[in-house]
């Protein structure tokens, strides 16, 4: 993967009326646990992206947090390395921004020692132009600009084959080693990182361009608008909370809980009512 661009400065989400010292604890956390308010709120620093998850915290901080005891600190990050490189360092109690098969990639090629939570929503996948409207104007040997990490690239290129653009693919497949059967109308692939991708939309030099979700809201694009989007039926791209497998910060399992909540749920249903954000 390219190199990552710098995270963005650190945004403490915090209720004015709650005090601003943290309880420590060396009591491991477990998932799924329960618990009320404390005299104290427990601390709990989150790397996030932008959009959609830092706003989901951000509601969960006004809303549900005092009364789960805890408070939130909240990292946003702009792309999708530096958020499990400070989760690993220590920096970070968690991370929410990622989904289980780019996670799994990540685990299996840096090592990191981590564990994650249910999925909290989805966000379909998209293609998207500025040159054509719909896909049987694109023609034959068309540039499409897509993701460059291995779990979202194969997600892109099952997206095209589900749609009859490409066939024959493998778990193996990647966009420079399709072969010319796999491949037939000869699209031409320009990998990058998923956060220049969606800068590349007005490049003369690409015609298609895959976007994540999260990008698709901070550009001000629209589902509605994709020429190809995913099913969220069976989706296994559900975003998910990762903490480390030494967290000793009790925190953590209270908000996992809370991201399940019916509210949380209803907040994502609400918020984002074209369907760019899917609960579950």
């Amino acid at each position: 993967m390219g190199k990552p661009h710098l995270y963005l400065s650190a945004v403490v989400i915090a209720a004015a009326t709650m005090a601003l010292t943290a309880c420590g604890s060396t009591t491991a956390a477990a998932p799924g646990a329960t618990g009320g308010a404390s005299a104290e709120p427990t601390k709990v620093t989150v790397g996030a992206s932008p959009v959609p998850h830092a706003k989901i915290l951000e509601y969960i901080q006004q809303n549900l947090a005092a009364k789960a005891g805890i408070e939130l600190k909240v990292v946003e990050f702009d792309d999708y390395v530096q958020p499990n490189e400070a989760l690993a360092s220590g920096e970070l109690d968690a991370n929410y921004f990622q989904h289980v098969p780019y996670l799994e990639d990540q685990i299996a090629e840096k090592g990191y020692a981590f564990e994650h939570g249910a999925g909290v929503h989805i966000e379909p996948y998209a293609v998207f132009s500025s040159k054509y409207k719909a896909l049987t104007e694109v023609p034959d040997g068309a540039s499409i600009a897509i993701t460059n990490d291995a779990s979202n690239q194969y997600r892109g290129l099952k997206l095209l084959a589900d749609n009859g653009l490409l066939t024959g693919l493998t778990e193996k497949s990647n966009a420079l080693n399709l072969t010319a059967e796999q491949n037939p109308h000869k699209f031409q692939f320009i990998e990058n990182q998923p956060e220049v991708i969606v800068q590349q939309l007005d490049d003369p030099k690409v015609d298609l361009a895959f976007v994540n979700g999260n990008f698709i809201l901070t550009a001000g694009l629209n589902a509605k608008d994709a020429l190809l989007v995913e099913k969220v039926d069976g989706n296994p791209y559900a975003n998910i909370l990762v903490w480390r497998k030494d967290n000793t910060n009790p925190g953590v399992a209270k908000l996992e809980e809370l991201l399940h909540s019916t509210e949380v749920a209803e907040f994502i249903r609400t918020t984002w009512p074209s369907g760019d954000v899917i609960p579950g």
